[in-house]
């Protein structure tokens, strides 16, 4: 891995990481359904117009029920779970039940194609559950009123990205649809999906500048700019070499947790984030290349 697709990939999960923070911020004032609204839609313009510069076109003719499939699995669902969940969950404990995504992700794939789990694939999936299960049980946001649906919120989310990442794999392929057009057709489509609820949830206060603020960045940076980094990660490493944004996206989720809203970081959130990592580093079969990391540093 080169020095430029380290960077890239420590910038990735920083961002990803950050998503967090900025749907901490905003989902209290404009609740869910209007956070995600205008998250997808300043995605949708900003891939828009990265499309007409990179003449990138979408054939929606041939690909809007795929779009429109790929939208509500991979963003309009998700992201309305994570926007509801982070009016109570704290930054970290979000960011770090999320990475339970590519557990969910295996686990799909072997009913979907009906192979066998391996018994390291099933060590890893035990040992996900209990690192959830020990973030759970000794958070004390857990114990706050209406915790529990924000907490089988953020897992239901992450099981839809599993969802999705095996549906993209099967589907996309079979249909010749490129990465970048499933971002952006996928955004285009959620912002449609999403519109018909908004006026049965309206905001519950007006943004403040801030606010709006961390609406841009979580439209733009989270999600446009994210999407652009992480397929040219795709394009040059391989998807095993890109997947390690998942290992490092809970740690930045920590950091800009305890950093800018003053969150606590406790024993059993190291540790349990830990045991998430490592039970995924063993569903997923990573295995640290620092070798490569050397030659990037050089």
């Amino acid at each position: 891995m080169s020095t430029a697709n380290l960077l890239r990939l420590i910038f990735l999960a920083a961002i990803w990481g950050g998503s967090f923070l900025f749907m901490r911020i905003a989902a209290p004032v404009l609740g869910a359904p209007v956070l995600i609204e205008y998250r997808v839609l300043f995605a949708a313009l900003f891939l828009g117009v990265m499309a007409l510069v990179l003449k990138k076109p979408l054939a929606l003719r041939r690909h809007w029920k795929h779009y429109l499939i790929l939208g509500l699995l991979n963003s309009a669902l998700p992201f309305l779970l994570f926007a509801f969940a982070a009016r109570t969950l704290s930054v970290s404990l979000m960011a770090v039940l999320n990475a339970s995504t590519p557990l969910w992700g295996t686990l799909i794939a072997a009913v979907w194609s009906r192979h066998p789990i391996t018994p390291k694939v099933a060590i890893g999936l035990l040992l996900g559950a209990c690192g959830v299960a020990l973030l759970v049980g000794f958070d004390h946001v857990a114990s706050k009123p209406g915790a529990g649906i924000a907490i089988v919120a953020v897992l239901c989310a992450s099981f839809m990205y599993g969802v999705a990442s095996n549906y993209t794999r099967s589907a996309a392929s079979a249909q010749g649809v490129e990465p970048f057009a499933n971002a952006h057709g996928s955004m285009w489509a959620s912002v449609l999906l999403v519109l018909p609820v908004v006026p049965f949830f309206p905001a519950p206060a007006s943004p403040t500048i801030g606010v709006m603020g961390a609406v841009i960045a979580l439209g733009v940076l989270c999600s446009g700019v994210a999407y652009l980094i992480y397929f040219r990660l795709i394009q040059d490493v391989g998807p095993s070499s890109a997947l390690t944004v998942t290992f490092l996206s809970p740690l930045f989720g920590i950091l800009w947790g305890v950093l800018f809203l003053g969150e606590s970081l406790y024993w059993y959130t190291i540790v349990g984030a830990g045991i998430v990592v490592v039970g995924t580093a063993l569903v997923t079969g990573f295995r640290p290349n620092f070798g490569a990391l050397r030659k990037a540093r050089a």
